[in-house]
């Protein structure tokens, strides 16, 4: 990818203007702290997660670079660059201009590549192989979570320049404490939500937190304690995600996350917590290309977690049986051992979307057949769920179908349920069960007594049992398609393809599915309507790597709207302005 041209602006980007709030805390007598202290470095993660706790829930690293962001700016539709430009106005105005600053004059000049925002409990959690104590409790998770930001410091002196004239709020002052001989100055007289601490670590990181004791913590993980770079297997994971120009890396410490997330649900059940202690992280590299965004990730499992993944990458004929104009696709290696996985952990997880309880008291209630014992037993080969425009010329009822197929490890037992689902359809919903046929080929179509749905199901070649309803696609793939989803142009440039061989995929046609075809899919409000109508399409690959590790590749093809309006310069720079700012005042060593 080529290098983005560079272009000449006043105004800092979002995460340029987020770190940039970083001079709105520091009073000048911090500087006198700095020296060469060289602590153990950590290669290949990103900046800052060897001085955040090891507890931390999770980091986000953002680029500096400002050609990355105006490169951001010039992605969706005219629409969507008014809405992010107005949240760039929003942050540069509320963290620089108010205060005087100016981002190519007071920020850049000394702050490094990327910054890091990172996300702790509020109280520590145990750490290590305590068996005694290795679930953490709701008391420790009460209240709110604290943010830490770190910049990193590339020239001391032009940072001490700036910072040195840095000064309190309207009616704040600056209130000084020294913890394991490091000055931390924290911010007093001002509302709650706007109460800082701050401290600088020999010269080399900026620390900047809305919780005292967390800069504590910090300057305790800076001189020794474990670090969430520390985390077992994080170095080997963040090798493997190099990327050379990255605009954003996601650290997510799985289990603390899970737990607070539990906790803090309408249901915690603290007891279930222990499911998720085997997962150790999950890693995200995130690089702007030049027609979308891509994401590279993995999570992995703890060295010494009895749980394993098993490695089954068999995703392989799904793409190939579906045509070219498909609008969504997803799918997998094992519908049986998806399942098992997902019900093995869905306790734990509150942001699960399907209680499979609620399945199987469904499929019992209806078909009178057992969600494991019925249905999965015979489904342990590769799958897919589909959404297809119905065949042109069908006076279809609907603007879509909705396809499922499955690879049969055991056909005869799939096809004695295929005939239990005919009786349940025939004698309790009086449809009319019939047998016909598709291109020579015999299948099976239930009607409604109204006529009003249909649904097809039948057997394709290499024992692959397929169901439609809503609008006829049979057609469509029934013996096989003309065009194959897996040939066409859009799907080999959206689906990430590297990972060979690969464990599933997912595909989807934006545009198509919810802007054009299909408008009354998806009620959104108009912000998420807004992003939703910068993307084009959206491709994802995965993998089993090894028995403890699953990649995840991802590209996001998005709308183009051209290079963005400058933002409007603000006030305090405006050479019109007749009453220039006063220069922020140095604050004294007794504020």
């Amino acid at each position: 990818m080529s290098e983005p041209k560079q272009i000449e602006t006043k105004k800092a980007p979002i995460s340029i203007a987020l770190a940039a709030a970083a001079v709105l805390v520091i009073g000048g007598g911090i500087i006198s702290f700095w020296s060469i202290v060289q602590r153990r470095s950590a290669p290949d993660v990103p900046v800052g997660t060897e001085i955040l706790p090891q507890d931390a829930l999770m980091a986000i690293s953002l680029t500096t670079d400002e050609s990355q962001w105006r490169k951001l700016r010039e992605f969706g539709t005219p629409e969507s660059q008014a809405l992010l430009d107005r949240y760039l106005l929003q942050l540069r105005d509320r963290f620089l201009s108010v205060n005087g600053y100016n981002y190519q004059q007071d920020i850049q000049p000394w702050v490094g590549s990327e910054i890091t925002v990172g996300f702790l409990p509020p109280f520590p959690v145990p750490i290590g192989n305590d068996k005694t104590d290795s679930t953490p409790s709701a008391a420790r998770f009460s209240g709110q979570h604290s943010v830490v930001m770190v910049l990193p410091i590339n020239n001391s002196l032009r940072a001490k320049q700036v910072l040195e004239k840095a000064q309190p709020p309207q009616n704040g002052r600056w209130v000084n404490r020294t913890y394991k001989d490091v000055e931390i100055k924290q911010m007093q007289g001002v509302p709650e939500e706007n109460q800082y601490a701050v401290t600088v670590l020999d010269g080399r990181y900026l620390v900047i937190s809305n919780d005292s004791p967390t800069i504590s913590r910090i300057i305790d993980t800076y001189k020794g304690a474990p670090a969430l770079a520390d985390m077992a297997g994080a170095t080997k994971v963040w090798q493997r995600l190099e990327a050379s120009r990255p605009f954003a890396r996601l650290f997510i410490n799985v289990p603390i996350a899970a737990a607070v997330a539990s906790l803090n649900s309408a249901n915690p059940n603290p007891k279930k917590i222990a499911t998720q202690q085997h997962n150790q992280g999950f890693a995200s590299t995130l690089t702007l290309e030049s027609d979308g965004i891509g994401l590279d990730s993995m999570a992995w499992l703890k060295p010494d977690s009895e749980l394993k993944y098993t490695v089954e990458n068999n995703a392989r004929t799904m793409a190939t049986r579906l045509p070219a104009d498909t609008l969504m696709m997803i799918s997998g290696s094992n519908l049986q051992q998806l399942w098992s996985d997902y019900t093995a952990g869905v306790d734990a997880n509150p942001i699960s979307p399907l209680d499979p309880q609620w399945l199987r008291r469904s499929i019992k209630s209806t078909t009178n057949l057992d969600l494991e014992k019925d249905l999965l037993s015979w489904m342990a080969g590769e799958f897919s769920f589909s959404i297809v425009p119905p065949v042109k010329g069908s006076n279809a009822r609907y603007p879509i179908g909705v396809l499922f197929m499955v690879q049969a490890s055991d056909r005869r037992a799939g096809e004695e349920t295929l005939k239990k689902l005919d009786r349940a359809m025939s004698e309790e919903y009086n449809f009319t069960v019939e047998e016909t046929q598709l291109a020579s080929q015999p299948v099976v179509q239930w009607t409604s007594p109204q006529k009003s749905l249909s649904v097809t199901h039948g057997w394709l070649n290499g024992n692959v049992a397929f169901l439609s309803f809503l609008a006829p696609v049979g057609e469509a793939i029934v013996p096989a398609p003309k065009q194959p989803l897996a040939m066409s142009e859009q799907f080999q440039d959206i689906v990430p393809l590297e990972l060979i061989p690969n464990n599933g995929h997912f595909f989807m046609d934006v545009e198509r599915a919810i802007q054009t075809e299909t408008p009354s899919w998806i009620q959104l409000p108009s912000q998420q309507q807004i992003l939703i109508d910068a993307i084009q399409a959206i491709g994802v690959s995965t993998a089993v790597e090894s028995d403890r590790t699953t990649r995840y590749q991802v590209f996001v093809r998005l709308n183009k709207a051209g290079k963005p309006k400058p933002l409007p310069t603000p006030a305090s720079e405006d050479p019109q302005n007749s009453t220039p700012p006063s220069a922020p005042a140095t604050p004294s060593d007794d504020s």
